[in-house]
């Protein structure tokens, strides 16, 4: 087995991709863009998700890349040896090319060839789909596991719930899957199976063949495009490779690690509590990192992703001060986290100003939040029947100025008060249930929203850019991120200033100008090369790989785009800006709708 570097995993995954016919593609911005379902980008998939579903892609049927994802729903759980929110993603994809045989030796050869991770094939455990009333047992790639050389025996047929992916939603493309584990020998008994929890199977990759279709009806119809969709964590990956126990004692982390032993005087393993402090402190600041330092700019607030980041802020702030941290750590820790992964993502350098900047502001906001904390707690303390704070009172000092359980119980021994920790949880749970059940509705799909409006509200965005351009006279006004959902889009732009009530009339007439002419919006596929020299703005290009498509508004816009497009301007409606106002520094945001 190697013992690779997680940047030579990365060169050696897409080097073999790429050997082998895949165009190499960059990774996605964390938000999905033309996709309100979803907060951020989960896995590899996601943002390939139309072209999974037909649309031909630039860069061929076959694909490769490392995908930079967030996860969420863990956050609590994070501190222990494996859980992060922030992940990388190692994933190729055949977009109706070739299925299961190739790409099971693929998997096998990668895993195994001393040329790449020299894994032993008596350490390999694989799963396959078992088969229900929906689907056949998948006994094709257990016949293909066997005639690459996995042994029968370590071959597991397991149920739709184990060895089945999707739809996202409802309905749409899903299918059986193959899982790869890396098996340690200490099974728990003789049943032992990769479905079992007690440690014995780590799975480290994923293999997606999408040969169905899940109807409204409830059943399963054949694909008439069937796809491969793999994903092998990173971090989990070299952990293994590394001969490590916790992804934290592995080459991401511990740079990241020494910078907190080094600003809070605590050696990493001294004690359990440090241990997972810092775990917590080293995650929730990466993921910070690359929230902030995303081109399509996520900053603290109360909604969506940024209450996101917000809450990973200050759990991380709280920590570092639970560790007795110097007052300039978080930057610190920043630094050493855009240290690491400065070569395989340069954007976090370009925008290393900005995310410190936010950085500090937000930690400025927490410790005004605490001293009002404080306030709220000294307040309550004054009405205090029985010498008990109630579960309700320390969830709103934990729910609304932060507190941790443990701050308020220290507080309350302070002065001699208990606190009913049994109640607390209880109102806990119940709130995580209901942002659960919020969070299912609010973001229970995971497939790209090419409905009518958001396709004209995508198509608006075009002309907005130009427009700005052309208004402000400024072509430094470019694009810095964009969300659109069905009620309005969202763009991000840079300018140093806020914009007078004329020049917004201005730009607004501008774009209605252009959608007025009713001119059609035309497609072409090209080099990334060539589109530059050919004039398109290109912002985001590296994500789209070698061929990439143009979008030309005639006489009004030309851009890299992969999102969908109306057919003519004319389709578009009237185009209202609701709100301009800043986003973070140099960075304004414009909200807008189409009537």
């Amino acid at each position: 087995m190697k013992n690779l570097t997680a940047q030579q995993l990365r060169s050696l995954w897409l080097e073999f991709f790429s050997a082998r016919g895949h165009t190499v593609i960059g990774s996605a911005s964390l938000i999905p863009e033309n996709d309100p379902t979803v907060l951020f980008t989960t896995a590899g998939m996601h943002p390939l998700v139309p072209y999974l579903l037909g649309t031909p892609h630039p860069g061929g049927k076959r694909l490769a890349n490392v995908q930079k994802c967030v996860r969420t729903g863990d956050i609590d759980e994070v501190g222990d040896a494996s859980h992060c929110t922030f992940f990388e993603m190692l994933g190729n994809w055949s977009l109706g090319d070739y299925f299961k045989e190739e790409m099971i030796r693929f998997s096998f050869e990668f895993l195994t060839s001393p040329a790449y991770l020299g894994i032993d094939v008596s350490r390999l455990a694989v799963s396959v789909f078992a088969g229900d009333e929906d689907a056949p047992r998948d006994e094709e790639s257990a016949k293909i596991w066997q005639s690459c050389g996995i042994p029968k025996k370590h071959i597991f047929y397991l149920p739709k719930k184990n060895n089945w992916w999707g739809p996202a939603g409802t309905t749409g493309p899903c299918g059986p899957d193959t899982e790869m584990f890396i098996n340690f020998g200490k099974p728990c008994k003789k049943t032992c199976s990769p479905a079992c929890d007690c440690g014995n199977y780590l799975e480290i990759w994923n293999d997606v063949f999408m040969q169905y279709n899940k109807k409204a009806d409830g059943t399963y119809a054949p694909l008439q495009q069937k796809n491969v969709d793999t994903g092998m964590g990173l971090e989990r990956t070299i952990c293994i490779l590394q001969g490590k126990t916790s992804v934290y004692e592995t080459d991401v982390f511990k740079p990241i690690i020494a910078a907190i032993e080094k600003a809070s005087g605590i050696r990493y393993g001294e004690d359990e509590v440090s241990i997972r402090a810092m775990r917590i402190i080293a995650d929730h600041i990466r993921t910070s990192v690359f929230m902030l330092g995303d081109p399509n700019g996520i900053t603290p607030s109360n909604v969506d992703q940024g209450y996101v980041l917000r809450r990973l802020l200050r759990r991380a702030i709280r920590y570092l001060r639970q560790l007795n941290a110097q007052a300039d750590a978080l930057t610190k820790i920043a630094a050493a986290v855009i240290g690491v992964y400065k070569e395989a993502y340069p954007e976090l350098t370009l925008n290393q100003e900005k995310i410190m900047q936010e950085l500090s502001r937000e930690e400025e906001r927490f410790s005004k939040t605490v001293a009002n904390g404080l306030k709220e707690f000294d307040k309550l303390c004054g009405y205090l029947q029985g010498g008990i704070v109630s579960g309700k009172a320390a969830f709103k000092l934990y729910d609304t100025y932060g507190f941790p359980l443990e701050m308020t119980v220290e507080l309350a021994a302070e002065r001699g008060l208990t606190v009913n920790t049994d109640d607390f949880y209880k109102h806990l749970s119940a709130h995580q249930e209901k942002s659960r059940a919020g969070a299912e509705q609010k973001f229970k799909g995971g497939l790209s929203d090419d409905s009518q409006i958001t396709t004209r509200l995508h198509t608006a965005t075009h002309l907005l850019h130009q427009a700005l351009k052309t208004v402000l006279k400024d072509d430094g006004a470019n694009q810095k991120g964009s969300n659109i959902t069905a009620e309005r889009l969202r763009f991000d732009f840079s300018f140093g200033r806020a914009l007078t009530k004329e020049e917004l009339a201005n730009i607004e007439q501008a774009v209605n100008a252009a959608i007025a002419a009713d001119v059609p919006v035309t497609c072409q596929e090209m080099t990334a090369q060539d589109a530059v020299q050919s004039g398109a703005i290109g912002l985001f290009s590296s994500r789209y790989g070698e061929m990439v498509k143009v979008y030309t508004i005639k006489n009004y816009s030309k851009e890299i785009c992969g999102g969908p497009h109306a057919a003519r301007t004319g389709e578009l409606g009237t185009f209202k800006i609701v709100k301009e106002e800043s986003s973070s520094a140099g960075v304004r945001r414009i909200k807008a709708v189409l009537e």
